[in-house]
C-alpha cells in the first residue's frame, strides 16, 4: 500500500527563478541534508506538531529544527492551501534566531502569497 504524505512541500521560488532552500540544502554534505530532509518529512507527516522538532515564531511562520553534528540548523515554512512552503534555511550561529533571518522568510511569504493570489 503506497503512503500519501499529509502535506506536500514545495520550495519558495523568487521571481528570478531561485530556490533558497533548495540551493541551501545542495550546498550542505550529504549526511546534513539527510538530516534536514529527514526532519521536514516528519513534519509532512505529523502536522500539526510542534516541539521540540516545531516551533512557532510568528505570523504564519513555523520553524524546522534541525541538528546537524555539534551545530543547529533551522528551516522557516509556511503552511498554505494543504502544503508546506519552505521560505528560508540557515545554521544557527547565536543562542537566538536573528531577526533579519526570520523577516527574509516573512518577506519570501508576502511574495509567494502574492503570486497565488494573481
Amino acid at each position: 500500500m503506497k503512503t500519501i504524505r499529509k502535506l506536500p512541500a514545495i520550495f519558495y521560488c523568487s521571481a528570478s527563478g531561485h530556490e533558497p532552500v533548495r540551493e541551501w540544502l545542495k550546498s550542505m554534505d550529504k549526511s546534513d541534508r539527510k538530516i534536514i530532509g529527514e526532519d521536514i518529512a516528519y513534519v509532512q507527516f505529523k502536522w500539526p506538531i510542534g516541539k521540540p522538532r516545531v516551533n512557532y515564531l510568528r505570523e504564519s511562520i513555523w520553524e524546522v529544527r534541525s541538528q546537524i553534528g555539534n551545530r543547529i540548523a533551522r528551516v522557516f515554512f509556511a503552511v498554505a492551501h494543504s502544503q508546506i512552503i519552505l521560505l528560508h534555511g540557515f545554521v544557527k550561529k547565536t543562542q537566538q534566531t536573528p531577526s533579519s533571518e526570520l523577516e527574509l522568510a516573512v518577506k519570501r511569504l508576502k511574495e509567494w502569497t502574492h503570486e497565488q493570489n494573481q
